[in-house]
C-alpha cells in the first residue's frame, strides 16, 4: 500500500500544503482557503500526513516536522518537493505498477521504456531533479577547481539539467563545457548555463552518447548517473569511447550507485536495481568489482571509489 503514501505526498506538494502550513495556515479551514481545496479533502490529507510523520497535529492545529520544513516548504532553500514531478510521474508509476510481473518475467522492461530515444520523461527528470543533484555537483566542482591544473575542456555526458558541468564551469573560470544529451533536454541545460553566466563557454551536442562524435582532447569527462541504465558490456563500450576522448593526463569522474557483493547494501543503492528492472531493458546497480571490470575492458588501469555523503551515490575515478 506504499503507493497511497506516494499519492498523499504528491497531492500535498501539488497543492502547496506544506508551504501553506509553513506560512501559518495551520487549521483545516485555513488550509482549505489557502489551497483552494475542499475542507474535507485537506483535513483527511493532513491527518494522513500526520499519521505518516510528515506533519504534527495538536489541538486541531497542524505543524511541519523539522524534515518537512527543510525539504517540503517551497520557501526553504533546500526544497526538494519538485522531485515528485519525475519520481511520481505517470510515466514512472505506470511502468512500475501497471504490470510488474511482466518486467520480472522479462528480466527487464518490456520494450525500451525510459531508454527510448528522446523520451519526454527525461525532460521531467532534468527539471525535477536539479535540487537533489546540486549539492553533489558543487562538491565535484570544488574538488576539480583545487586540482594543480584545473581542466580547460570538459565533457558532460547525459548532461540533463547540466548542473554537473555548469558547476565545474563556474568553479573553473575559462573552462569550456560540452554537454551531450537529447536535443529537447539540452534546452534546459542551455538555459541553466546562460543563467549561470557561462555564455559561449557552454555548448551542446544533441544525440545519443553512444553515437555522436563529441571530439577529443578533454581534460575532464563527467559521467553522472548514466551507466546504471545499461548492461556491463555496453558500459565498457562507452567507457572505451570516453577513454579515447581524453587529453594526456585527463580524468574521468563517474557518479553512480555502488552496491556490496551480496546485493543487499547500502540500502538505497541496493534497492535501486529494482527501479532499473522496471524501467530499463538491462540496467542495474553494480558492485565495485563490476565497475572495475568495466574499466579494465575499456583500457583503464585502475579505479578508486569514494563516498559522497550525505548522498547515497559514490564518486568513481577511472585512471
Amino acid at each position: 500500500m506504499a503507493y497511497q503514501k506516494t499519492a498523499a505526498i504528491k497531492a500535498a506538494v501539488d497543492l502547496g500544503l506544506f508551504s501553506a502550513i509553513g506560512a501559518g495556515a495551520d487549521t483545516a479551514d485555513r488550509l482549505a482557503s489557502e489551497t483552494g481545496a475542499a475542507r474535507r479533502g485537506v483535513e483527511i490529507l493532513a491527518d494522513y500526513l500526520a499519521v505518516l510523520g510528515f506533519l504534527t497535529k495538536a489541538g486541531g492545529r497542524y505543524g511541519l516536522t523539522p524534515s518537512s520544513a527543510v525539504f517540503l516548504d517551497r520557501k526553504s532553500p533546500a526544497y526538494l518537493g519538485g522531485v515528485v514531478d519525475f519520481l511520481a510521474s505517470p510515466e514512472m508509476t505506470g511502468l512500475l505498477v501497471q504490470d510488474p510481473a511482466a518486467f520480472v518475467r522479462n528480466g527487464g522492461s518490456v520494450g525500451l521504456a525510459n531508454m527510448a530515444p528522446d523520451n519526454p520523461v527525461w525532460i521531467k527528470f532534468a527539471a525535477a531533479m536539479m535540487p537533489m543533484m546540486a549539492p553533489s555537483a558543487e562538491g565535484i566542482a570544488a574538488r576539480v577547481a583545487a586540482w594543480p591544473h584545473p581542466p580547460r575542456k570538459v565533457l558532460d555526458i547525459a548532461a540533463g539539467h547540466g548542473r554537473w558541468g555548469i558547476a565545474v564551469g563556474r568553479a573553473v573560470p575559462g573552462a569550456e563545457i560540452v554537454a551531450v544529451d537529447w536535443r529537447e533536454v539540452l534546452k534546459l541545460a542551455e538555459r541553466n548555463a546562460a543563467e549561470a553566466g557561462l555564455g559561449t563557454r557552454y555548448r551542446t551536442i544533441p544525440g545519443s552518447a553512444f553515437d555522436v562524435d563529441w571530439g577529443t582532447g578533454y581534460d575532464l569527462i563527467l559521467v553522472p548517473h548514466f551507466l546504471h541504465h545499461f548492461d556491463a558490456e555496453t558500459c565498457a563500450g562507452l567507457l572505451r569511447k570516453v577513454r579515447g576522448s581524453l587529453a594526456p593526463g585527463g580524468q574521468v569522474l563517474v557518479i553512480e550507485n555502488v552496491i556490496d557483493e551480496d546485493g543487499l547494501a547500502p540500502p538505497w543503492p541496493a534497492a535501486f536495481s529494482f527501479l532499473m528492472l522496471g524501467t530499463t531493458p538491462h540496467g542495474k546497480a553494480y558492485t565495485a568489482r563490476e565497475y572495475e571490470a568495466m574499466g579494465r575492458a575499456a583500457g583503464f588501469s585502475g579505479l578508486t571509489i569514494e563516498a559522497m555523503p550525505p548522498a547515497p551515490h559514490s564518486l568513481l575515478v577511472y585512471a
